[in-house]
């Protein structure tokens, strides 16, 4: 008989967890070029206990599939671990019928982490909030006119969570319009000659859960004594502060995102994760805690989930009929370095503060270069959003990533890796 774990089980009752299938084949466990390094440290992972919050997403799932491959008991935390359509491919995992244990966790329920984070030797804590406003994602347009509120000719649209719009998965008729890192209160479109308007609650349903959900996972591991935990930020949490940003910059980890920068710029996806992980280094210092931040930038390269993430969202939609491309210029890392990072700055004693990953930064006109000398016969967007000049470019320091004993996959690999991906998974075909 199946065991799913609940928050609101006794300790007792936790002590026999949920076994998992398995018929994934062995891949590699660590990029070839990482195995010097790896192999004088993948020792220390025997018989060790590791939490992964929010395990079922894009990045968390080859963090998952790493750790088991090295040899760790992964405590893999889901909001619900009966929905096989978010664990499916955690189940299938190879190393997962014996070390792989599913529990439930709600980033906004205080002590919601504590069964999955006890007995643990390491936390890697990469959920974030996400949240469906509407249940149903075959919600046709015609159900959209039926259930919202109309205002001066306008229909009105409550979205909970940015994901939902930007991956189109539940509003089918909104466009990419402005990067997936800005946030809005407010955005409207038109189809079949309706005008639509999507509203977020931008305090409620972005920055408080990314900052409580935080605090939530670090006060379990505080509670439980946890020997390192590995916290997911971002590049959003590094570069946006008004300083700028040119070919001859070098953006490193020393670099902070400034909240009020955020909020004069309306970049609320970015003030979200500054307040996030500003929020964790303080609750570290004042509770003598050993934590380390990754910051990714766009993170590509292939899916594991089944379900389409927000940065492979941005490829999709430039091989899939945009007419344009972004004037915005961004950094890209793989999500295999990505989750080998995360690995490494846990397993090396060393390891400390915060790490970027960047492979390249690169404007949108470049990324739809490289498409087009990859797949010559796509049809992709000709054209800038604006008749601005190029966001420039600028660059990031690779001194503290290449210190874990790793080097990057080329953009250019990454981008054919996602694409592959994508297609691969059926959302294109050509």
């Amino acid at each position: 008989m199946l065991r799913l774990f609940s928050p609101f089980d006794s300790v007792a009752s936790r002590r026999s967890p949920l076994h998992l299938s398995c018929s994934d084949p062995i891949a590699a466990p660590f990029p070839k070029r990482a195995a010097a390094r790896a192999t004088a440290v993948v020792a220390m992972s025997s018989g060790k206990v590791v939490c992964v919050t929010g395990a079922s997403g894009y990045i968390a799932s080859w963090l998952v599939k790493f750790l088991l491959q090295r040899g760790y008991t992964v405590r893999a935390t889901v909001r619900d671990p009966a929905d096989t359509k978010k664990t499916e491919h955690l189940r299938s995992l190879d190393g997962a019928t014996e070390r792989l244990h599913l529990f439930q966790a709600n980033l906004l329920e205080e002590g919601s982490f504590d069964a999955g984070t006890e007995g643990c030797d390491g936390v890697f804590h990469t959920a974030s909030p996400y949240y469906h406003g509407i249940t149903d994602p075959q919600y046709q347009v015609l159900k959209y006119t039926e259930d919202c509120a109309i205002e001066n000719g306008i229909h009105f649209i409550h979205c909970n969570s940015l994901q939902e719009i930007f991956t189109r998965s539940y509003i089918p008729f909104v466009s990419y319009s402005v990067p997936y890192y800005v946030a809005f209160q407010q955005m409207t479109y038109t189809y079949s000659g309706i005008d639509f308007s999507l509203r977020f609650n931008l305090q409620a349903e972005l920055i408080d859960p990314a900052l409580k959900g935080t605090l939530n996972v670090l006060a379990s591991c505080k509670k439980f004594s946890i020997e390192r935990v590995v916290v997911t930020s971002s590049m959003a949490a590094v570069a946006y502060n008004g300083k700028p940003r040119t070919p001859d910059v070098v953006v490193n980890e020393r670099w902070f995102s400034s909240p009020g920068f955020c909020e004069q710029e309306k970049l609320w996806y970015v003030l979200s994760k500054t307040l996030a992980e500003d929020a964790a280094w303080k609750f570290a210092k004042e509770n003598a805690m050993n934590i380390v931040t990754i910051n990714p930038a766009m993170v590509i390269g292939p899916l594991l989930q089944p379900t389409l993430n927000t940065s492979c969202a941005a490829i999709l939609n430039l091989i899939n009929g945009s007419p344009t491309y972004w004037n915005s210029s961004i950094g890209w890392v793989n999500v295999k370095d990505v989750a080998m990072a995360h690995i490494l700055a846990f397993e090396i004693p060393t390891a400390s503060g915060r790490y970027c990953l960047v492979e390249r930064v690169a404007h949108y006109s470049e990324v739809v270069k490289t498409i087009r000398k990859l797949y010559p016969s796509l049809q992709l967007p000709e054209k800038c959003a604006d008749d601005k000049l190029f966001v420039p470019v600028y660059q990031v320091s690779k001194d503290k990533y290449r210190s874990l004993g790793l080097d990057y996959i080329p953009i250019e690999t990454s981008i054919k890796e996602t694409i592959e991906s994508l297609k691969e998974k059926n959302f294109v075909k050509f």
